[in-house]
């Protein structure tokens, strides 16, 4: 089981033939996802992948001829915001954007956009959505995990590859792996996709991987302490990082004295959830959880 994706997704890629998009795509397809289709603005027409995938001029085409429900985003940072638009104007429930480096200001338009639609966002400058052994919407490696019941929900795609590897050599699976991103205005939330976990019965146990910035690691420990039976286990990146210096993310910044890992461990201790010191330790307390 799963949220999000399955292997009933029939995903396509804008930005299909840059040379990301078409790196990702082919590494999607080889994981099995059921990648459908390709957007490329004057590339309508072709295919890429030995004929396997067809190349289409707009998301509205791709959707009326595959079916498509679901998008992976490998546009330039300038064109991002127009190809989020475009596929919620398509009727794509489901976007993905991996692009790093949206302005702000686009985010800001884009979230006032989706907000009255039906659209679940994931991103900007994220890693994507893994289900392993049936869907993978970006850029996490596929090979690094095996299906189970443990999910995760992260700000830090280079944690989320180190957790998945370390609940992989404790032979401990997972239902699906959701990286929200870093930036400071995004589509998804850990409560949007706590709740997901939570209402899902073949999850089990959930992992959050925050980091220094913001207040999304306050808010969903409230929604843990007051919304969640399932056991959560959580790490905080940047525990020595200085005020006013932007560490990786540009959400991941404290500022004023707010959005410090020691906060946000406290308020997820409070929460009752158990808070690893490092990655490495995360399966140990899934096991004691």
């Amino acid at each position: 089981m799963s949220i999000l994706a399955d292997k009933r997704s029939r995903v396509l890629v804008q930005g299909i033939t840059g040379r990301e998009g078409m790196r990702h795509a082919e590494l999607m397809l080889e994981y099995g996802t059921k990648l459908v289709a390709g957007v490329t603005p004057g590339r309508g027409g072709e295919w890429v992948f030995g004929g396997k995938v067809p190349v289409f001029d707009t998301v509205v085409q791709a959707v009326e001829a595959t079916g498509a429900n679901s998008s992976a985003i490998f546009v330039p940072a300038r064109f991002a915001a127009d190809a989020m638009f475009e596929a919620a104007d398509a009727g794509i429930p489901l976007i993905v954007c991996i692009t790093e480096g949206v302005p702000v200001m686009d985010m800001m338009e884009v979230s006032r956009y989706l907000e009255p639609r039906e659209v679940r966002l994931i991103g900007p400058n994220c890693p994507g959505l893994l289900t392993p052994g049936e869907c993978k919407l970006g850029i996490i490696p596929g090979h690094i995990s095996k299906p189970g019941t443990v999910g995760i929900v992260a700000r830090s795609g280079t944690l989320t590859y180190e957790v998945l590897y370390a609940l992989l050599r404790k032979d401990m699976g997972v239902s699906t792996c959701v990286g929200i991103g870093g930036d400071p205005v995004q589509g998804s939330t850990f409560v949007d996709i706590l709740e997901f976990f939570e209402d899902d019965p073949h999850t089990e146990q959930v992992v959050l991987i925050g980091e220094i910035g913001g207040s999304d690691e306050e808010r969903a420990a409230e929604f843990i302490s007051d919304r969640m039976t399932k056991p959560v286990v959580a790490f905080i990146a940047g525990r020595s990082a200085p005020p006013g210096k932007r560490m990786g993310h540009a959400g991941a910044i404290v500022e004023g004295g707010s959005g410090m890992a020691e906060e946000k461990i406290r308020a997820l201790q409070s929460a009752r959830v158990l808070v690893a010191d490092h990655p490495e330790a995360i399966p140990e307390l899934l096991a004691r959880s």
